[in-house]
């Protein structure tokens, strides 16, 4: 099985697994194109002419919105069996651009077909700028993996959703207000 036939595979068990939830309404996609960057490279009367650079995302988790539109939530890179020091350094540069345009975007990445090796040390050195990390023993993953995964998914669905009110209505007389961040580190 490639890598690609195996994060669409996960995305179907995503999808599913998020239909027995409150998040069914999400859009889970595979391929999907999602801006990294916006370059302004010209002006007319009319203002700025952006140009939007886009990355093809693994697996991404998309938030439906009134009519046609939909915010990008969680999105996943998919590595199957090893991940080198390069492809830790990449994805992890992927994630911060990612999140530059979208600062509420909440990332990471699945390991699959690992047999018993966990999360390499590389990862953890060089993926700064991941939320999650999450390895599966096999293409084929246990309902408990698939239980933790959708649990994850769900908590940084969540927390998307609170950065960007945190963010964009961070004037508002009425917003919520916070006195403590804590981001906690969870090691299974």
């Amino acid at each position: 099985m490639t890598e690609k036939e195996w994060t669409a595979r996960m995305a179907r068990y995503l999808r599913d697994a998020l239909n027995e939830t409150s998040y069914r309404e999400c859009l889970i996609e595979v391929g999907r194109k999602i801006p990294y960057g916006f370059e302004i490279r010209s002006y007319d009367d009319d203002g700025p002419k952006p140009n939007v650079n886009r990355y093809e995302t693994d697996l991404a988790v998309l938030d439906p919105e009134e009519k046609q539109s939909w915010k990008p939530r969680v999105i996943i890179e998919a590595k199957k069996r090893s991940i080198t020091t390069h492809d830790a350094i990449t994805y992890s540069q992927k994630a911060l651009s990612h999140k530059t345009v979208h600062p509420y975007l909440r990332y990471g990445i699945m390991l699959g077909d690992r047999e018993r090796y966990p999360l390499p040390g590389r990862l953890y050195r060089h993926g700064a700028h991941f939320d999650f990390m999450i390895s599966f023993g096999s293409a084929q993953p246990t309902k408990l993996e698939m239980d933790r995964f959708t649990e994850i998914i769900s908590a940084e669905i969540d927390a998307s959703r609170k950065l960007e009110k945190i963010i964009y209505e961070s004037r508002q007389r009425d917003r919520d207000r916070y006195t403590v961040l804590h981001k906690r580190l969870c090691l299974e």
